[in-house]
């Protein structure tokens, strides 16, 4: 059994973190985006997922980068700067093995340290690994809006799920310590 790391992602990253993003674009309703993204493209992400509070994290198997996770704006308005919206994807062969479970706990932990108050995802109804991946890490469903997407010829289903992720009251008071 290899051993995976999970770390902060870096531009080495980049082409690794594309092409794992691009197998979902074309296989899967993970992402509603229906056409590749370019390297540029995923340059311009990891800028905007990488900047304090945010992040990007990968999970890495002998050197290769097999998934990556990451949370970023959810809304541009000042009454958002504490919600923020997730995303994780992984290589083919990676998948159903635990290393989903393992990213989306470190990502979580990473939004506590660095004070994020919610965190969002919006999922493909039709994802039930994804669903359930949700549901083992306390996330719950808040919303679903039937038919609002479309990919591979046939209209998807959204579902938002949430995990709060402190007890404050009160966007102003300081974070609970132990």
């Amino acid at each position: 059994m290899t051993d995976t790391v999970i770390r902060a992602a870096t531009s080495d990253d980049l082409k690794a973190i594309t092409e794992i993003y691009n197998d979902a674009v074309l296989t899967t309703t993970a992402t509603w985006d229906d056409a590749p993204v370019s390297l540029q493209n995923r340059r311009s992400w990891l800028a905007a997922h990488t900047h304090h509070p945010y992040v990007t994290l990968v999970a890495e198997e002998s050197g290769t980068v097999v998934g990556f996770a990451a949370y970023g704006m959810f809304r541009e308005k000042a009454g958002w700067s504490l919600t923020a919206e997730h995303s994780l994807y992984l290589a083919p062969a990676a998948r159903g093995r635990g290393i989903g479970s393992r990213l989306l706990a470190a990502l979580v932990e990473a939004a506590e340290e660095r004070g994020i108050h919610t965190l969002i995802g919006v999922l493909s109804a039709d994802n039930e690994a994804s669903m359930a991946l949700h549901r083992r890490l306390s996330f719950v469903e808040t919303a679903r809006m039937p038919q609002v997407g479309k990919k591979f010829g046939r209209w998807l289903d959204a579902v938002f799920v949430e995990r709060i992720l402190d007890d404050r009251e009160h966007p102003g008071e300081p974070r609970p310590t132990e």
